[in-house]
Formats: C-alpha cells, sequence, structure tokens
C-alpha cells in the first residue's frame, strides 16, 4: 500500500448517524474502512464505462429441464470464448440449476454476453458482478 493521507469530510450529522449504523451492521471496524470500499466500488464502475479490460462473474439459475435450454447457454458460452475463464455447474435441486461463469474482457463484450444469456428463454435468474482485473486499484 502507497503512503497513507487523512484528510476531513464534513457531514450532516443525521447522514454520519445513518453512516456509522450501516457500517457497524456490515462489521466495518471504522469509517476509513467503509469509506475506501465506497471508493473502489466507485472507481470499478468508473473501469466498466471505460474500455478498460475487466472481469466479471456471471450467476444464471434455469431450468434444466427446459427443452434444449443446456444447449443454448452453452452455445451462447462458445460463442464468446474469448470471455470465458471458466464455468462452475451446480445442481440446486431436481429442477434447477445454477452456473457460476467468470469472463474477462472489455465490459462492452461482457455485457453483450450477460444480456444474452439474461435474454434466453427459460433463464429464471441472471446476474453480474463487476469486478476489475486489479491494476488500477489499491
Amino acid at each position: 500500500m502507497g503512503k497513507l493521507i487523512r484528510f476531513g469530510v464534513s457531514m450532516d450529522n443525521d447522514l454520519v448517524g445513518r453512516f456509522d449504523r450501516l457500517i457497524e451492521e456490515e462489521g466495518y471496524i471504522n469509517r476509513s474502512e467503509a469509506i475506501r470500499d465506497l471508493i473502489r466500488e466507485r472507481l470499478v464502475e468508473e473501469e466498466w464505462k471505460e474500455e478498460d479490460e475487466v472481469c466479471a462473474g456471471v450467476l444464471l439459475v434455469y431450468d434444466h429441464h427446459k427443452h434444449h435450454l443446456t444447449e443454448k447457454i452453452t452455445e451462447i458460452q462458445h460463442h464468446f470464448y474469448k470471455l470465458v475463464i471458466s464455468t462452475q455447474h451446480i445442481h440446486m435441486d431436481h429442477d434447477n440449476c445454477m452456473e457460476i461463469i467468470s469472463v474477462r474482457g472489455k465490459a462492452r463484450e461482457i455485457h453483450k454476453f450477460f444480456n444474452k444469456l439474461r435474454a434466453t428463454t427459460g433463464v429464471k435468474q441472471c446476474d453480474i458482478i463487476k469486478a476489475t482485473v486489479g491494476d488500477k486499484i489499491k
């Protein structure tokens, strides 16, 4: 970690109180740690707006009994093979499966991949966790 810099932040008392309750519930030991995480989250969002290389986890839940759905999901992954790092397939119950797909590439391409999966008939849930490749955020 680089040199630490201290700075002051002026804030409404009620807002600080709400923030303190929130970070206590989330288990932060102090405001500084919580503020650092908020800043990092915002910086990741900025990376996703630019044409930087980024990472993500895409989560799918679907009924594997749905006609040809598993094949369609696999076909989409093959179409975007340059993005897909790995997949994990989990059997949730007799009918439902969850797939977690790790991807890395340009944000625009990852969004295309995500939207293609999400729009596939039979997919019950599709979420994305945006991440950084880590080279810009300390």
